[in-house]
């Protein structure tokens, strides 16, 4: 798919579609949506008469271009003006996309409209976050295992952004950038969908060794026997359960403790549980089969290591995912078993559902042994997350302040919601164990969401933050906006994040390794064909082999 961003008129931008963000539910017809109206024979009036322009936020309606050069009309709800943010404009993208599914589309063009006045960043971040969105919407999960779906979103030939009067070269590259951070993030999105008999710890160090060699990153991925001499004693106790063995998969772009502009040496962290069944602590079977997204973490900072070194390849970066599949078995920890994390403490394992607490410590501990000064980790922790802040909101612990402010402030340029959560030091009393250390899990429920962000902060000496994507990580039915399936969700910010110590004039668009810009479709054409043996249809584009699933 190209991009373009075109100067002209909306009413004269040849296309299959032409998308129009109608801010307010009066929005009025002066001006150049006015003339569009004209253009159109009074469609845009009619809808309005008719009630369809004042929906909810994301509502749309199409209708025929009449003299407009655009074959098509859809006009899409952006909500009230003071209410516009970047989360909003992004989703837009994405649903307009997805408005589309089961339609004829090659062409499409997004007039930008007003949206650049009532936003923070003007024209440049509402491209940004346009491409990224549409990008995002046109991510089907069910491509990775049928040959064809019904109403798929279409798969575009050209995307262009409409800005009348602009400055073109800027907004491109800011689309391109926002395009790429999409096209990664659906990546991540396709490897947390996979079937567990599909992707299993050894498939994930499979990916992230495509990923590596896709981006020249170095790569090092742990065997259980080596775990074992480490001194891992927590990720052991999970993985040792399955004939699935454990990976502990690390991934770094620059060199061994290199700082980044901002003097750190950042480490992302993700939860890569290829299927949690609980393990002796057994699930219930209602809706287990979800089971297979509790790898999402991983999915998310591998592909996140990914398009940092596509954007900005100078950028320095270490990312550490635990795999593991928890299951029961001869070999599965009991509850009551004792064992020694990498940091020396002793934690007396009585919930083996509670895993991810436990691979995440000790990969949080090797992070820091290989020089990372400052760290984040992502999991679908709890489902205590959920019930407090639902299917929109990250749950999110750390310290200091300072740092958590920092990665709020990467969600911020996002798009992406983070409520932050206490650490409310006298409930580690409640997890105090007669034989170590201390437990896994607290015998009382109360407190059980804040209680996982104090057993974490116990595997950490340097800045740390936690965020809890287990009401986010994944929908269990479609949106306007997004499929059923994983959303991606925290993708960005780590980007964001990253970037954010990029070295000066890079990460900013979408540079090559050669520092030269590159069109969205080649970048996209050696992606597809670097991957092609390993990730199936979906990530980003639609055909090519599917996987076969082990049996």
């Amino acid at each position: 798919m190209q991009l373009r961003v075109v100067t002209d008129q909306p009413w004269d931008v040849p296309a299959d579609v032409l998308a129009v963000p109608i801010l307010g539910k009066d929005p009025g017809f002066q001006g150049p949506l006015g003339e569009l109206d004209r253009r159109s024979g009074g469609e845009l009036r009619s809808l309005a008469a008719f009630g369809e322009l004042r929906g909810k936020r994301f509502s749309s309606a199409i209708a025929p271009g009449g003299d407009a050069r655009a074959g098509r009309l859809l006009t899409i709800a952006a909500g009230e003006a003071g209410d516009l943010d970047r989360e909003t404009v992004r989703h837009l993208g994405a649903a307009i996309e997805r408005r589309l599914g089961g339609r004829n589309v090659r062409k499409l063009a997004v007039w930008l409209g007003d949206l650049p006045e009532h936003l923070e960043g003007a024209g440049g971040a509402v491209a940004e976050l346009l491409a990224h969105g549409v990008e995002e919407g046109g991510y089907e999960p069910q491509t990775i295992y049928r040959e064809s779906v019904d109403a798929a979103p279409p798969a575009l030939e050209e995307l262009i952004l409409v800005a009348p009067g602009a400055d073109a070269a800027p907004l491109k590259a800011a689309a391109e950038r926002g395009a790429i951070i999409g096209q990664g993030e659906n990546e991540a999105r396709t490897l947390s969908n996979r079937a567990s008999n599909d992707l299993n710890p050894e498939g994930m160090a499979e990916e992230a060794r495509a990923i590596a060699e896709r981006h020249g990153l170095w790569i090092d991925v742990i065997s259980p026997e080596r775990a074992t001499d480490l001194g891992m004693g927590m990720f052991m106790a999970v993985g040792r359960g399955s004939d699935n063995p454990p990976r502990m998969i690390v991934m770094r772009s620059g060199k061994e403790g290199q700082k980044d502009a901002l003097g750190r040496h950042l480490a992302i962290v993700g939860k890569g549980v290829c299927f949690d069944s609980g393990g002796i602590s057994i699930k219930p079977s209602d809706r287990m089969e979800e089971m297979k997204m509790d790898k999402t973490g991983a999915a998310t900072v591998i592909c996140a290591l990914g398009t940092v070194a596509r954007l900005s390849p100078e950028t320095p970066l270490l990312a550490v995912a635990p795999a593991v599949e928890n299951m029961p078995g001869p070999h599965s920890t009991r509850p009551g078993d004792v064992v020694r994390a990498l940091n020396g403490k002793v934690v007396e394992i009585n919930n083996t559902d509670a895993e991810g607490r436990l691979i995440l410590g000790d990969a949080m501990t090797y992070a820091e042994q290989l020089g990372a000064t400052h760290l984040v980790d992502v999991a679908t922790l709890t489902g205590a997350v959920s019930r407090a802040f639902g299917h929109l909101v990250t749950g999110g612990f750390g310290t200091p302040q300072t740092w958590f402010d920092e990665i709020q402030a990467a969600a911020g340029r996002a798009g992406e919601r983070i409520w932050q959560i206490p650490l409310v030091d006298e409930y580690m009393a409640e997890m105090e164990s007669w034989y170590a250390d201390f437990v896994n899990s607290s015998p009382s429920a109360e407190g059980g969401l804040v209680k996982s962000g104090l057993f974490l902060r116990e595997f950490r000496t340097v800045p740390w933050v936690h965020l809890d994507i287990g009401g986010t990580g994944y929908f269990r039915k479609a949106t306007p906006f997004a499929s059923k399936g994983a959303t991606g969700v925290t993708f960005a910010t780590l980007v964001e994040l990253a970037l954010a110590g990029a070295p000066k004039g890079t990460g900013a668009g979408a540079a090559g390794r050669n520092g030269t810009s590159r069109s969205r479709a080649s970048e996209a054409r050696e992606t597809r064909a670097a991957s092609a043996p390993r990730v199936p249809a979906g990530a980003g584009a639609r055909g090519g082999a599917r996987p076969r699933p082990k049996t």
